[in-house]
């Protein structure tokens, strides 16, 4: 139920290519015309600098998509799941590596805003002046915009039902849509056969230089978008599995390089045409096919632009999910539509990317300006995957290969990264500011549990082994009222047994809570996914347990699933005693009562704020005020239907004591009574 397909076969390849490729298929939609622009207008786009363009393309996605990130990559799977995250929780044994993974992350999250805006817009922009149906279409940009908002509004509305069954047909239609490309641009080779130069690396080194070429090193911002997606193929590895994007990429490839060429082939026919020389703003895709065609090319490129914003959400929500499973973000409800586990949805998440899309859609109005401002971001991405994938390579011991890696692929994002610097001013402060707010959030939410847990491992845990005692009397004490059959605290037991001091509290000295069977539930998540077991450690008793579930970043944390399946299990080994109810109108059952205590910290003690650092001030207190904006505990832990009790509890932060306070005197005190 964790894949779609995992397995190389025909079906798997298929299914690849819908949910893979949307993100790097549709880029001939926009980048040619990108690369156009940064000449300044056709008459411009002389055949040395197309050739350049286009061999810039061919290496680029040879080199960064084909090496890193289908050869290199997708080696370092964990438990087959792939994508930044995937990859930290592999390498995470080296603390400084967050670092790179929370930029990463947060700037994947970021430019993804831009991916359904700018591939839906530059689709749909192909309708203005056509005739569909002896209707004229108008070359208003605006009725343009009001389509794309009721196809991204469509897209984002049917989320929250699951695209299982549209999804099944996204295979075909991408088949479609490649394959058709790849005709079309094949085709269009014949316009000028000698723009198969491109294919030499040679052309592509010479352009970054030559007079042609007007944007200089600048160029590489627009050749970038190319290759956008190869981040998403890499986070996408887990659905389908390696061995089909092994099988699928080298078609996809083809079809990419085929429509290129041909559109380069195109340009160089018609650079000098009195119709295009002095425009700027040309879509060799679509001005390079017959009129029968277009109608049908912008019907095709409208679903492979809606198929690409489908997985760019889709993959959103996997990646907030992974983050939240890694504590690097606040829990935030996730549900499952579909039949599948990758099939997620994330109602805060979808409705925030559907409102920054809309906005970037009517702030740029235009294909031409989204271009513009894209890909800032993913570059940043790529080189924070570039550091983790170098230790990755390290702990394989390839140490060697790993300082070359890092080294070229450094160096050629960093050129990459560079060129894109100059979409900042062009739009590309969105991404660069949502990326920030994102990042902020990352490590407000990851540093404070951090800066929290040093605080309360200093000196507010117990020892629970001290507590058996009481605990086991208390339970066997009838003049006090029974509040459950089953008592349990939903928090961390270290080792050692170590627990917060307000647990205890709360059981002895909140009014004493009687339970027949005590349980201390500590959740641990591990770098295996979909990793899912428990340990059972009775300490000596019958009805005190310390209980370590390990579950994998996306597993589901619902814990009422999995704590009757462990009483059951002891209840047959006998290791607790029976607690049959009385009563019940299920048949046979044999399992108590459940209450559920959940400690609501807050942020209390006004005493060891001011004695605390700034900083650790800051992070502590944005990440309280983080997990009082976002899901309750209840709620994530699936007791929403559960007996719950949630008690309020200062988070104590240290005992210090005030040297500034000092005793004047005690007067008319009362002698104490003499004993007779």
């Amino acid at each position: 139920m964790k894949k779609t397909t995992s397995s190389f076969s025909k079906l798997g390849m298929l299914i690849t290519l819908g949910i893979v490729y949307g993100d790097i298929g549709t880029s001939p939609l926009y980048v040619m015309n990108a690369i156009i622009n940064d000449a300044g207008n056709m008459k411009s786009a002389v055949p040395e600098y197309i050739i350049g363009s286009i061999s810039l393309i061919f290496w680029t996605l040879m080199l960064i998509t084909t090496i890193k990130y289908v050869l290199i990559a997708m080696r370092a799977d964990n438990n087959h799941e792939g994508g930044i995250f995937a990859l930290y929780a592999l390498v995470r044994s080296k603390k400084w590596l967050i670092i790179p993974a929370l930029i990463g992350g947060s700037a994947l999250l970021a430019d993804g805003t831009l991916t359904p805006a700018v591939t839906v817009t530059s689709a749909m922009e192909g309708l203005k002046g056509q005739e569909i149906g002896g209707f004229t279409m108008s070359n208003s940009q605006s009725v343009i915009l009001i389509l794309v908002t009721i196809i991204l509004l469509t897209i984002f509305i049917i989320q929250k039902f699951g695209a299982e069954r549209i999804g099944k047909s996204f295979g075909p239609i991408m088949l479609i849509w490649f394959s058709f490309i790849g005709i079309v641009g094949l085709v269009n080779i014949s316009n000028d056969f000698t723009v198969l130069k491109a294919l030499s690396p040679v052309y592509a080194i010479k352009i970054l230089t030559s007079p042609v070429n007007h944007a200089g090193i600048f160029i590489l911002g627009s050749v970038f978008l190319a290759t956008t997606g190869a981040e998403a193929l890499y986070s996408d590895m887990g659905q389908v599995g390696k061995f089909n994007i092994y099988g699928t990429w080298p078609f996809v490839y083809i079809t990419l390089m085929l429509n290129y060429l041909g559109q380069g082939a195109w340009v160089m026919s018609h650079y000098m045409d009195k119709q295009y020389m002095n425009l700027n703003t040309v879509n060799p895709f679509y001005e390079m096919l017959p009129g029968q065609l277009k109608i049908f090319a912008i019907l095709i490129a409208t679903m492979a632009a809606v198929i690409a914003s489908q997985a760019l959400i889709t993959g959103s929500f996997t990646l907030v999910e992974e983050a939240i499973g890694l504590k690097i973000l606040p829990r935030l409800r996730v549900k499952f539509p579909g039949n599948i586990k990758s099939q997620l949805y994330i109602g805060s998440v979808n409705w925030l990317l559907c409102l920054v899309t809309l906005s970037v859609v009517w702030g740029f109005r235009t294909s031409e300006h989204m271009e513009a401002a894209y890909g800032l971001a993913i570059t940043m991405t790529m080189l924070m995957t570039t550091i983790l994938l170098h230790q990755f390579l390290v702990m394989k011991h390839h140490k060697v290969g790993a300082t070359i890696f890092v080294t070229f692929f450094i160096i050629l994002e960093s050129l990459f990264f560079i060129s894109s610097l100059v979409k900042f001013v062009h739009g590309g402060y969105i991404t660069v500011i949502i990326t920030a707010i994102i990042l902020m959030i990352m490590v407000i939410w990851y540093y404070g549990n951090k800066r929290r847990d040093s605080y309360l491992n200093e000196s507010q845990s117990v020892s629970l082994l001290d507590y058996i005692p009481q605990l086991e009397k208390l339970s066997t004490d009838t003049n006090i009222p029974l509040f459950a059959t089953n008592l349990v605290f939903l928090n961390r037991i270290e080792d050692d047994y170590s627990i917060k001091r307000s647990i205890i509290y709360s059981i002895l000295d909140q009014d004493p809570k009687r339970a027949k069977v005590y349980w201390f539930i500590t959740v641990n998540q591990t770098n295996n996914p979909y990793e899912c077991n428990y340990s059972v450690d009775m300490m000596n008793t019958r009805n005190v347990v310390d209980v370590q579930l390990n579950l994998g970043f996306k597993k589901s944390q619902h814990v009422n699933i999995y704590i009757r399946q462990i009483v059951n299990a002891l209840l047959d080994e006998k290791i607790i005693d029976p607690q049959t109810p009385d009563y019940s109108m299920m048949k046979n059952r044999r399992v108590g009562s459940f209450k559920f205590v959940i400690l609501n910290e807050q942020f209390q003690d006004l005493g060891a704020q001011e004695h605390m650092k700034s900083l650790d001030r800051f992070l502590i207190g944005g990440r309280i005020l983080l997990q009082n904006m976002t899901l309750p505990p209840a709620l994530w832990y699936g007791l929403e239907f559960s007996d719950v009790t949630e008690e309020k509890v200062p988070l104590f932060l240290g005992s210090h004591v005030d040297n500034y306070l000092v005793k004047d005197s005690v007067t008319n005190v009362k002698s104490e009574p003499k004993n007779e």
